[in-house]
């Protein structure tokens, strides 16, 4: 269903321009011809509103379950506790970076300043509230689990889902029945998930529809300009990521780059980072990096540390509030950052999981969400470089903690077709050799 979708996406979104250029030569020009496309949009915007309300539907479900259930499948064992540890710091360090350069970079480039929209009538008198830091940390701890659920308050649910995950994993097999029950809600939330994005063609047909109709062919240009600054966003990060990877392993770099050439061709092709994993295992593997290391450290990055998803949270929200020409100060885009650091830890791995964070954090800085189906309209397109960023972020960090291990061995002279890719490492028990090679 996901190649379908692409394609019903994308279909969706050539038939939606056609309509709207064709509506707005019909119509543009005269004062009974605004009202007639006042009115295709008003008619328009109601599918729109629907696959919204769709999108916050599933919000509090999907943080809740996969943050608690990755949580709570971390294990112990001093080897998982060092090279975690590793691995997180790494993770932090690459989020930061990547959320960092979206943020400058969007700025800079100022991608939606040229787009103009109608703040929506339920926000038209609204204001962005200043940084408030004593407020900013009260708020974040909730006084009920059920209502941050309720009102889909996304960084209570973080929060809360962190200290039920870590009391899960430490009462042990009492709480392995529960821990079963969150995997099959994950599962679940996933097909929901699925379901939800069955609609997503029509919201981007009547999205692009209603842009078009009403503004004219000068919004697709900018939307253009949008993907190209992003993808700008993209090429920076890949420098530095591989600049950083050449400080801790060397020459070697450019040698990791070619056996990871398959890899990022499969997942920016299929923009499916599941699709890549296996051949990332396996190219880490030829490469040198011991298999109990990468099987370890990719997953947690593919949940944790989604460079190119990253970068694309903070250049899309400041992409929307530039688009509605909703002026945000330095301090409230570093508490967005802030947010985003802690939320796009919450369900990296779900399918269009960088629109349900992005849908909270505007929700949370009062900026329209109605903007998110206009960047669902070339999400496809920005969901090729994403993953193909971080396939290249993950293999990273799996070198660098490899080599911080010690454990780095040379690469394989020979490179077979397709090794045989081993599972992600469950148990603590195969990391009690760490250190003794």
């Amino acid at each position: 269903m996901g190649k379908r979708l692409t394609w019903f996406i994308l279909a969706a979104l050539l038939l939606g321009g056609l309509l709207g250029y064709a509506l707005n030569l019909s119509y543009a020009g005269t004062p009974e011809g605004k009202a007639t496309l006042d009115s295709w949009g008003y008619g328009l915007d109601i599918p729109t509103q629907m696959f919204l309300h769709l999108i916050k539907m599933i919000i509090a479900p999907l943080v809740v379950s996969t943050l608690v259930v990755g949580i709570a499948h971390m294990g112990g064992g001093g080897a998982i506790g060092r090279v975690g540890f590793k691995a997180f710091f790494w993770f932090v360090c690459a989020s930061l970076i990547s959320l960092t350069l979206g943020l400058i970079l969007v700025n800079v480039l100022q991608p939606g300043a040229g787009m103009h929209l109608a703040i929506p009538t339920e926000h038209a008198t609204s204001d962005i509230k200043p940084f408030d830091v004593a407020a900013f940390f009260i708020h974040i701890i909730p006084t009920s689990g059920i209502d941050a659920m309720a009102t889909n308050d996304i960084l209570q649910l973080v929060i809360f889902s962190l200290f039920f995950g870590v009391g899960l994993a430490a009462v042990g097999e009492k709480g392995a029945p529960l821990v079963r029950g969150l995997e099959a809600l994950v599962q679940v939330m996933l097909t929901v998930t699925g379901y939800v994005m069955m609609f997503a063609p029509v919201a981007v047909f009547c999205a692009v529809a209603k842009v078009l109709a009403t503004k004219g062919i000068s919004s697709v240009g900018t939307l253009a300009y949008f993907m190209g600054s992003f993808y700008l966003g993209l090429a920076v990060l890949w420098a530095v990521l591989l600049g950083a990877c050449f400080l801790v392993v060397g020459p070697r770099t450019g040698t990791l780059i070619r056996y990871l050439r398959d890899p990022i061709l499969l997942g920016f092709s299929t923009a499916s980072s599941e699709a890549a994993y296996p051949r990332t295992l396996d190219a880490l593997d030829r490469f040198g990096v011991p298999p109990k290391i990468a099987s370890f450290v990719l997953p947690l990055g593919y949940s944790f540390n989604l460079d190119g998803s990253m970068i694309y949270m903070t250049f899309a929200s400041i992409f929307i509030a530039q688009a509605y020409g909703i002026h945000l100060d330095w301090w409230t885009m570093i508490q967005m950052l802030l947010i985003l650091m802690i939320t796009s830890k919450g369900i990296a791995g779900v399918p269009r999981a960088s629109l349900v964070v992005i849908t909270g954090t505007l929700a949370h800085f009062n900026i329209p969400e109605a903007g998110i189906p206009l960047i669902l309209a070339v999400d496809h397109f920005l969901d090729m470089g994403r993953t193909a960023t971080n396939v290249i972020g993950n293999a990273v960090a799996s070198t660098v903690v490899a080599r911080w291990e010690g454990q780095l061995d040379n690469p394989q002279a020979v490179e077979p077709t397709l090794a045989p890719v081993k599972g992600p490492a469950t148990d603590a028990d195969s990391f009690e050799d760490y250190g003794k090679s």
